[in-house]
């Protein structure tokens, strides 16, 4: 897998073009198009410009060296809809109240595509979006190849609480693994090409606008199976085993009942574990090469000159730490995401620690239209990270995720500010990270009276932006009238789980 790469006089033309822009302080004073590349359950540190030791991203660590990389960047959420939610909107998911994946955005909250339509501008969207359904107005252009949530309603059976729901009995996802190739896999492939098709339409056009494109990959989400050319590249690595996946460990019993409800470890045998792990970084690897057909074409088109690239994750993937697969929690594995920005006048090779989050790309894309005071006007709390990289480092900055959704009774919330991170499970105790010496979040310093004025401070922090427990109460009303409205607890449970959002023109399949 080649990485993409300018021949050296494409380079000295590039960089020529760009020494010939006009900038106004951090900000460039013309209108930039825009490539939003987005993958689902990519877990930030695995990635080749993310030090991970063996996994293959040529292309993803392309972007990052011309660009600069974010090595605090989280979730607003870790699980899809809410996700998703925040980047469109750019608030919180408390303020918009899409809690979990049976409240998919419909467009009742105004996103960055209505505010870029709103303003002469325009977005369109291709791939995975897991919005409600086609026909809402959420303020897209156009829809390519777009998927959404099941049936236009998504997952009401994620929204029964107290009391939960009795595990599963069985898990597709964790036994058909392995060498092959998914439906995400050949809708990934169909919207890269789509992707390459849409920018080369566009710079055949003379009269072309500056562009927002939306490119939204599903891998490398489960089902944890790779092409076997991909899967191939670690046949012969042995894998790491996961760590804390000890059954003596003692879990915080908010992770003891996440670990009950979304039980797939239970699936998992000696043998099979390494090969969910080939799998997953497999598909990682199968993401990474359509990421760089698509931004090959970006450069073969001369659109890359007046282009700003945006790659992240909606959130990370647990990969059994903890005895925890896919997402849901807030530990680094779930929560921290890969987030690169590349484009003209961006610090290339510059690694910013700024604390940043999903919340902060609408702010971004406005900014790069010329429309950072609406974003400003409509209170969104992000910051646009054209700003961002562009200023001093500050680690002081509060990244907020909150988590609402399948597999917890009660709401949790974290926040990150310098070193530590702190985590409020509502109804039960926290816990209280040192980072900078607990980069693996081993040992919770909660009970350390010599860390009681920092839990202290990062709680305040906290309730600065929200009410916890306020919230936690709103989130369990509005999933209770979910359940109700999809014909209550019963009808839900006797429908069963969907193995995962199908592609476009794919029926749901249910697992009782």
């Amino acid at each position: 897998m080649p990485k993409v790469r300018f021949k050296e006089h494409q380079r000295q033309e590039k960089k020529q073009s760009i020494s010939n822009k006009k900038y106004f302080g951090n900000f460039v004073m013309e209108k930039m198009n825009v490539l939003f590349i987005m993958s689902d359950q990519h877990q930030g540190k695995a990635s080749g410009c993310y030090g991970h030791d063996f996994v293959q991203t040529p292309n993803i660590d392309y972007l990052a060296s011309l660009g600069t990389r974010f090595t605090n960047s989280y979730t607003d959420s870790a699980i899809c809809v809410p996700a998703r939610a925040a980047i469109a909107t750019g608030r919180y998911v408390h303020q918009t109240e899409y809690w979990d994946n049976g409240h998919p955005y419909e467009g009742r909250v105004k996103a960055w595509h209505h505010m870029l339509k709103e303003n002469g501008s325009s977005a369109t969207s291709i791939g995975k979006l897991h919005f409600r359904n086609e026909s809402d107005n959420t303020g897209f252009e156009e829809q390519i190849i777009p998927m959404h949530v099941v049936e236009g309603k998504g997952d009401a059976r994620s929204c029964i609480k107290r009391p939960m729901t009795p595990p599963m009995t069985q898990s597709k996802t964790m036994t058909d693994i392995g060498a092959g190739q998914t439906s995400y896999q050949q809708y990934d492939n169909d919207i890269a090409t789509r992707a390459c098709e849409w920018l080369r339409t566009k710079a055949a056009d003379p009269n072309t606008d500056p562009f927002c494109a939306f490119i939204s990959f599903v891998c490398p989400h489960p089902p944890y199976k790779a092409p076997a050319e991909f899967y191939d590249l670690y046949s012969k690595i042995e894998m790491p085993e996961p760590k804390l996946r000890d059954r003596d460990v003692e879990y915080h019993p908010w992770i003891k009942l996440s670990q009950s409800q979304r039980n797939f470890d239970d699936f998992v045998t000696e043998d099979s574990l390494p090969v969910l792990l080939r799998s997953y970084y497999g598909s990682i690897s199968y993401l990474d090469r359509n990421i760089g057909r698509v931004v090959k074409v970006l450069e073969e088109t001369g659109l890359r000159d007046n282009t700003i690239i945006i790659y992240t994750s909606d959130h990370g993937e647990n990969l059994g730490t903890r005895r925890l697969w896919q997402k849901s929690n807030m530990y680094e594995e779930a929560s921290f995401i890969p987030m690169i920005l590349s484009g003209p006048g961006i610090p290339e090779g510059k690694v910013s620690s700024t604390p940043v989050t999903l919340i902060d790309i609408a702010p971004t894309i406005l900014d790069s239209q010329g429309l950072l005071d609406v974003s400003k006007s409509h209170g969104l709390p992000g910051s646009s990270l054209l700003n961002l990289v562009q200023a001093e480092n500050d680690v002081n900055r509060i990244a907020f995720t909150e988590y609402h959704a399948a597999a917890a009774d009660r709401s949790a919330f974290m926040i990150r500010k310098g070193r530590y991170k702190y985590i409020h499970y509502v109804s039960y105790e926290p816990e209280l990270f040192d980072l900078e010496n607990d980069p693996d979040e081993l040992n919770s310093l909660h009970n350390d009276p010599n860390h009681y004025a920092t839990l202290e401070r990062l709680e305040a922090d906290l309730r600065s932006i929200c009410d916890p427990e306020f919230v936690d109460e709103q989130a369990y009303i509005s999933q209770c009238a979910k359940v109700q409205a999809a014909g209550g607890r019963d009808a839900v449970m006797a429908r069963g789980k969907y193995q995962g959002t199908p592609i476009p023109g794919q029926n749901p399949e249910f697992l009782i």
